[in-house]
């Protein structure tokens, strides 16, 4: 080998072992490296591709609250077993190991806070969490946050993502779709906004219920927005590919399911003058 072979070789060892991990993040749509603290900058998004990397709970809370005004709700509230669910592995552990992932005692965190100076009753769910799926605490702490929506006149934010019922619970969970449902048509009577964020994926019976009801609905770019999973949808189909785009939020504005896609950096903004909008006639009576 010759000294400039040698030298390029010894250039490509040493600078893998100097770059510690954890400092770039590689795309996983377009595969383009960024630099983490770059890509955290920019909202977890993809300066190349747009894409929406998933982030947890609470950079949702930072980014749609006013800073120091978030106040967490029922934290205390935890998932139960009622049916002492096993399959390949005990429905206990599985909320154990979303505890632990989360920092949460359910699927969603749920607080008071304010956005662009507005009062906020702010929902946000986490994937990592039962894949974040819609259980009996789930919907309870929901319900009771429409319920303090109410009692102090604000408007609601929901930011939806997971898989749907939490089929460990069986009808404990089905039973949310409407608790939820009735509870949002009590705030449409105290003519109070809600506002729904779409993001993935939003599936199951979190789609059926409280994502698609709000008085306006929002939805990141490339979010996968639907009822069954595109698998299950593949094999009733019997097909081994959908068309472009299925059940991305791009098809489902396109379909008229939700009014606006907004990049997650603009989020704040745009929710912030739609609650001015949808408020200033309650302002003026």
């Amino acid at each position: 080998m010759s000294w400039f072979e040698k030298m390029k070789s010894g250039f490509k060892t040493r600078s893998k072992r100097e770059i510690p991990a954890g400092i770039w993040s590689k795309c996983p749509k377009c595969g383009f490296s960024t630099y983490q603290q770059a890509l955290e900058r920019n909202c977890w998004i993809c300066s190349e591709c747009n894409f929406h990397y998933p982030i947890g709970h609470q950079y949702y809370l930072e980014l749609l609250t006013d800073a120091g005004t978030f106040a967490e709700l029922d934290d205390a509230l935890s998932a139960a077993d009622p049916l002492r669910f096993k399959d390949t592995k005990r429905y206990t552990d599985r909320i154990r190991d979303g505890k632990k992932a989360t920092g949460l005692n359910e699927a969603i965190c749920t607080g008071l806070g304010r956005l662009g100076g507005h009062p906020v009753a702010l929902g946000v769910m986490d994937t990592r969490f039962v894949i974040g799926s819609l259980g009996g605490a789930t919907g309870e702490k929901i319900s009771r946050l429409i319920d303090r929506a109410i009692a102090d006149r604000r408007a609601l934010i929901i930011v939806s993502q997971g898989a749907g019922a939490r089929m460990m619970e069986s009808a404990y969970s089905l039973m949310q779709m409407a608790k939820i449902s009735a509870k949002l048509h009590q705030l449409s009577l105290a003519k109070l906004p809600y506002i729904a964020i779409l993001t993935d994926p939003t599936y199951g019976g979190i789609t059926a219920s409280f994502a698609m009801l709000g008085d306006v609905i929002l939805a990141e770019p490339g979010a996968r927005i639907g009822f069954a999973g595109q698998e299950v949808i593949k094999q009733f189909l019997k097909v081994e590919s959908l068309p472009e785009g299925f059940q991305r939020s791009e098809t489902v504005l396109r379909h008229g399911f939700i009014d606006q896609i907004v990049r997650r950096d603009e989020l704040p903004a745009t929710v912030s003058r739609l609650i001015a909008l949808l408020s200033a006639g309650e302002a003026a009576a």
